[in-house]
């Protein structure tokens, strides 16, 4: 194991900052406990520079300790380089309301130049040939002391970081795609980071249960309640007490005795025996409580737009023209242009640049190197749905098709040939009786 400095004291965190102030480059990750505890926390920070790797352990020092930390942080002139950053900053902010300027996300700058994997450890396997080890992921970062494999695991996460980000950014720059990079990373920094808080509604965010009827939804409602009341009272994340699977089975079909429910799949022994008779408690309530309230439609049962015809029409125009956009440029589709905002462009019809910067899922760097593009697809897209419609609105005769013109020899026994043949034939018969 290599040894690496374990920052546990405020005055410890004020000398690594002033060290920090003086980098050109800061790798940055964080650790947290979301899947042992049901408040996830701020479990370690792994910062990496030319001056040395360092643990700072957030449970040893209280969250102001980080004043120090935060003007190196928001400094405009220092790179700090993270992978997925997103949670990162999250946790970074609620914990400390640490606020970063000059990101650099690595994994967000290999979607854009169409890596096949852009896990962190598939980059470094990539451009350094080293393959880390991934047996720590699941790890509980909340445990003290932290063991050497966990360290060495930590520590590994931003030892490449910073050199990493340097490869990346180059072949950004060759492929004329920094801008777009740089305007992902400006609008990760802008994000405003909400607190945590439970969502007495989130078992409507359950996959199915949208679809139950609004007595089963009751019963889910009450399921789902005590659910997150255990999980509290136990610190255990939610889906450790019981699956979301199972929550919806129960509400589909719910038991009415202990002898029912042991029956039932997803359910532990343990859990039968500490929650049995509170979830059959739960079930009653929604059984014999009222009803749930008709749900709010969302736009398209997702919450995206819905399309009426000529609008499906538009969308599958749009995803021909991304097809072959995103194999042009290398990417994944879905990085390119994810379907929502296919989709909002789709129902919207924007007629303009603007229009277009004006919708909610389109990024405007996206939108000012591809807008043009799509305008124009979108344009004929809806020529030929008008030049389709135009035709099925047509009347009957309209649509016939005129009728082939006979040549010599032809079949057709209504064609001209026929009938001059019949005439011939009349004319034969009646010179023939004259004849005789």
């Amino acid at each position: 194991m290599a040894e690496y400095p374990f920052i546990e004291t405020v005055a410890e965190v004020e000398e690594l900052a002033a060290k920090l102030a003086l980098e050109k480059v800061v790798a940055v990750d964080t650790e947290a406990d979301s899947f042992f505890h049901y408040f996830d926390k701020l479990c370690l920070v792994q910062i990496s520079a030319s001056c040395g790797t360092f643990l700072i352990d957030p449970l040893a020092i209280p969250a102001r300790a980080f004043d120090a930390l935060a003007p190196v942080m928001a400094d405009p002139a220092i790179r700090k380089v993270f992978h997925a950053a997103e949670y990162d900053l999250f946790v970074l902010h609620r914990h400390s309301g640490i606020r970063v300027r000059n990101l650099f996300d690595t994994m967000i700058s290999a979607q854009l130049l169409g890596y096949p994997a852009v896990g962190y450890g598939a980059l470094v396997e990539r451009h350094f040939d080293v393959r880390l080890s991934k047996d720590q992921q699941r790890t509980d970062w909340s445990r003290r002391p932290l063991r050497d494999v966990q360290i060495d695991y930590a520590a590994a996460d931003v030892r490449y970081l910073a050199e990493l980000s340097q490869i990346l950014e180059r072949e950004l720059v060759a492929l004329g795609r920094l801008a777009w990079a740089q305007a992902e990373f400006a609008a990760l920094e802008q994000r405003v980071w909400p607190e945590r808080e439970f969502d007495q509604m989130g078992y409507l965010r359950i996959k199915g249960a949208r679809k139950l009827s609004p007595r089963s939804l009751a019963v889910l409602r009450e399921l789902f309640l005590l659910r997150d009341k255990r999980a509290r009272e136990s610190d255990r994340p939610p889906f450790k007490v019981m699956g979301n699977g199972t929550l919806l089975e129960l509400a589909q079909s719910p038991p009415l005795s202990r002898r029912a429910l042991a029956k039932r799949r997803g359910l532990t022994d343990l859990v039968l025996r500490r929650l049995g008779q509170e979830l059959i408690d739960a079930v009653e309530r929604g059984l014999d409580g009222p009803e749930h309230p008709p749900l709010e439609r969302k736009a398209g049962g997702n919450g995206r737009r819905r399309l009426d015809r000529r609008g499906e029409a538009r969308l599958e125009e749009l995803k021909r023209w991304r097809a072959h956009k995103s194999r042009e440029l290398g990417l994944d589709p879905g990085v390119f242009c994810p379907n929502a905002a296919l989709e909002e462009v789709a129902g919207a019809q924007p007629r303009t640049l603007d229009e277009l910067r004006a919708l909610g899922p389109v990024k405007p760097w996206w939108a000012e190197h591809f807008g043009g593009e799509l305008l124009g697809v979108l344009q004929e897209a809806e020529s030929r749905v008008d030049s389709a419609e135009a035709r099925l609105a047509a009347p009957p005769h309209a649509q016939a098709p005129a009728a082939p013109s006979a040549t010599p020899g032809s079949a057709d026994p209504h064609g001209p040939s026929h009938r001059r043949r019949s005439r011939g034939r009349r004319r034969g018969s009646r010179g023939g009786r004259r004849r005789g």
